[in-house]
């Protein structure tokens, strides 16, 4: 972007473009297979329109929401990105210290590139969260969630929508799948872009005795991300059951948040095995091409289950509107996930910081247009384009 002042998340996104190698902006920006639900999200969201009210008392307008019984400063929370430490130097502290600044929670990635103890240490005081995938290994898994526990995090976020790794070729193209495979097209991109080699990948090397790893995984476990697993154990399950989250439900004593919940009848489940909330996600569009997109599914889920457990919603947020009308939708609050990582890759927690404080100011923004104090008021429900 030069020196033209960065305005909002797009604006991030295309200066992250610049920064970052081409297969390292391409690993986190693009979607899977054809990208059909990629572009679906963003046309859905751009179809749903907010009523507008006029003449109240929009002065002050509080963004706030509680959930769990605890207050964020706006319905956003920061969702697990386990690539976040490849787009800056230790990124996962960076991000999870703007969430604190902005009071809002950041989740740990199964496979951050920092440690949960390491994350935890960085941004004490930050609200964390933990994600979780169901691994082959279930000691190991179980392990992960001690280690989750000792440092006082209460909500985890099991991911469900997981079955198979996507198919992403251009990730194999550009050699940033996992593990990356080092090409003569990957070593030159990188090459061109001496910031992020020296800033990120060098400094990694140096401060940590080599290439970036899965932090949270056990040592003896732990491999580059040039070299594939040690062990199959530490793949995901290929057999995920809903008797797997009963399991961890009988484990955890926490609040259990079940992701990528996109049918009533899972929503039902979900709500049935004892689930605190779930997350109706389609995963930014980064999983499975022919899903239904979240904002079309969530009205009808939200009104089966939202009174028996916290709906929670993500993918496509670029603005603060895409939030509120996840919100409208039926959403307690909505997860990001691209767009601190844009900010993350441009400055590292400024970035990050940044790109939070274009989402809060334009949420009060729209709640301004559409006439309510807070989103306790609700006389500005979404409706759908006439097509």
């Amino acid at each position: 972007m030069g020196a033209m002042k960065l305005l909002n998340v797009y604006d991030y996104r295309e200066a992250a473009k610049k920064r970052l190698p081409r297969g390292m902006f391409e690993f986190i920006d693009r979607g899977t297979e054809d990208e059909v639900l990629l572009s679906e999200i963003r046309k859905a969201l751009n179809a749903m329109k907010l009523d507008q009210y006029v003449l109240n008392d929009v002065s002050r307008p509080d963004t706030s929401v509680v959930v769990f019984g605890e207050t964020l400063s706006m319905p956003v929370i920061v969702a697990p990105t386990g690539v976040a430490g490849m787009v800056w130097h230790d990124g996962d502290v960076q991000i999870a210290r703007a969430a604190k600044t902005h009071g809002i929670p950041f989740c740990i990635a199964t496979m951050s590139m920092a440690s949960m103890e390491e994350i935890a240490d960085g941004a004490k005081g930050a609200n964390l969260w933990y994600q979780l995938y169901v691994l082959e290994d279930r000691g190991v898994m179980h392990d992960m969630l001690q280690r989750a526990r000792n440092l006082g995090i209460k909500n985890l976020l099991l991911t469900a929508d997981t079955p198979r790794s996507p198919k992403k070729e251009w990730n194999t193209r550009n050699g940033f799948g996992m593990p990356i495979v080092p090409t003569l097209r990957g070593g030159l991109d990188v090459l061109a872009h001496p910031k992020w080699l020296v800033g990120v990948l060098l400094r990694h090397f140096l401060n940590k005795g080599g290439l970036p790893t899965y932090a949270n995984y056990p040592l003896e476990y732990r491999t580059k991300a040039t070299r594939a697993a040690v062990s199959d154990k530490l793949g995901l399950a290929r057999r995920l059951t809903w008797e797997d989250a009963r399991e961890i439900r009988r484990h955890w004593d926490g609040n259990l948040i079940i992701k990528g919940v996109m049918q009533k009848a899972d929503a039902e489940k979900s709500a049935a095995l004892g689930a605190d909330g779930i997350v109706v996600s389609c995963h930014g569009g980064r999983n499975y091409d022919s899903s239904p997109t979240s904002i079309n599914v969530l009205p009808e889920i939200a009104d089966a289950v939202g009174g028996r457990l916290t709906v929670l919603a993500d993918s496509g947020v670029r603005r603060g509107a895409d939030v509120v009308k996840y919100m409208d939708s039926g959403a307690k609050a909505v997860l990001i996930g691209r767009a601190t990582l844009y900010g993350a890759a441009v400055s590292g927690e400024h970035g990050a910081e940044e790109v939070l404080k274009f989402l809060r100011d334009e949420i009060d923004h729209c709640m301004a247009f559409t006439g309510r104090e807070s989103f306790a008021d609700s006389r500005s429900p979404i409706r759908p384009m006439p097509r």
